[in-house]
């Protein structure tokens, strides 16, 4: 593996792809180019860890090591059998392969993986009459398998555990927000930490805490134990250091609110645990509150959150949405809010036309971002006719 020039790809959610290419510009990153859910670039060994540790957006990192095309099985084992795995794999070291695969041809994933596992032990049989073990749970090394059509890429995983896993959730809400889709909304609503912030609904917290680490500039993974590259034959662990060292001189205080409401004692009690776990139980403040009964405190004021929608959560008064316009229009005056919801017609009924929508999805469910803008006195509020979300 040349250390200087590695090529990286980098995983994330549909529609932060844009986000996601800005943070790897700002880390350092070269030719940096938008796929679809990724973002390719180029960077040396210290830029991959860099990337893993204060990537935000990210949900795993791959650097591939092989490419080739191959038309039938046999082809793919002998490609395998023939790659230098002692390279970046061990023999005392345990691996696991993941798999993505989009082909008519080899339609089956888990025979693939098989073949690779065979593959890769045949080869350590042959060359040093032993063999690396398969760990599924809790491998050292992590090998992604992509096959597109006929073009297989072969990836080690540089994350280890995906990076969504930032390691302060304790308690877990009944329909928790992924860490990178938050981080990823807050992005998009230009959170930036000036100002004030306000979760209105804020279940177990995540969107706060992810508003806190942005506001001041926490590295996305400071909690995390351990990355996939500590297992590499290459690792420069001084290296690592340094990097770490360096990112958290850049560390600075926030001098705003950031506040989140919710009215179920059990999902406050959550976002304290993970609040405590996260260590910003000075930075943020959670509190027992009734959106709908709630009026503007905090001037200037960013509102973000995920409100319950049937598929999630259920809702059972008809009025949710229109309550939410409601509130936004009569006490939330010269506010920015932000939602997300993947109840299309339900959102119709917050009776205000959205200013942005974009399109995310929480899990699998297909949601809309909406950015919505409530002025005071000098704007008309526009009523939603009924237009498509």
């Amino acid at each position: 593996m040349d250390s200087d020039n590695l090529k990286i790809q980098i995983k994330t959610f549909f529609g932060l792809e844009e986000i996601l290419a800005a943070e790897i510009k700002k880390l350092g990153g070269q030719n940096v180019e938008v796929k679809n859910r990724a973002v390719n670039c180029e960077g040396d060994l210290g830029f991959l860890y860099k990337i893993n540790y204060s990537c935000r957006t990210a949900l795993k990192i791959l650097v591939p090591i092989l490419t080739f095309k191959t038309w039938d099985e046999n082809r793919f084992y002998d490609k395998l059998f023939d790659f230098p795995w002692e390279d970046y794999l061990r023999v005392d070291q345990s691996f696991a392969i993941d798999s993505t695969i989009y082909s008519d041809r080899f339609s089956h994933s888990q025979f693939m993986v098989q073949k690779m596992k065979d593959a890769i032990v045949d080869y350590f049989k042959f060359k040093y009459n032993t063999r690396p073990n398969v760990d599924s749970k809790n491998p050292e090394i992590k090998i992604h398998l992509h096959i597109d059509r006929e073009l297989v890429t072969i990836s080690l995983d540089s994350s280890g555990d995906a990076l969504f896993k930032r390691g302060y959730r304790k308690t877990q809400g009944e329909a928790p927000i992924n860490e990178v889709l938050a981080s990823g909304m807050l992005q998009l609503a230009s959170w930036d930490g000036k100002g004030n912030f306000l979760d209105p609904m804020c279940g177990s917290g995540t969107l706060l805490i992810e508003a806190a680490m942005i506001a001041m500039d926490l590295p996305a993974q400071i909690f995390r134990k351990e990355f996939g590259f500590q297992n590499w034959p290459n690792y420069d662990a001084e290296l690592f250091s340094t990097i770490k060292e360096n990112r958290i001189k850049r560390i600075k205080e926030f001098t705003g609110k950031i506040v989140g409401y919710d009215i179920d004692n059990v999902m406050l009690d959550a976002a304290g645990d993970n609040i405590a776990a996260a260590e910003l139980e000075e930075v943020i403040e959670v509190r027992k509150q009734n959106f709908f009964d709630s009026k503007k405190e905090l001037f200037p004021l960013l509102m973000v959150f995920n409100p319950p929608y049937d598929e999630r959560i259920e809702i059972t008064d008809e009025d949710f949405y229109s309550k939410i316009g409601d509130t936004f229009k009569k006490n939330y005056p010269n506010t920015l809010a932000w939602m997300i919801s993947s109840d299309l017609e339900a959102v119709k009924k917050v009776g205000l036309r959205p200013s942005r929508k974009i399109k995310l999805f929480n899990g699998k469910l297909e949601c809309r971002f909406l950015q919505y803008e409530m002025y005071e006195g000098t704007k008309k509020i526009h009523k939603l006719n009924n237009e498509t979300i």
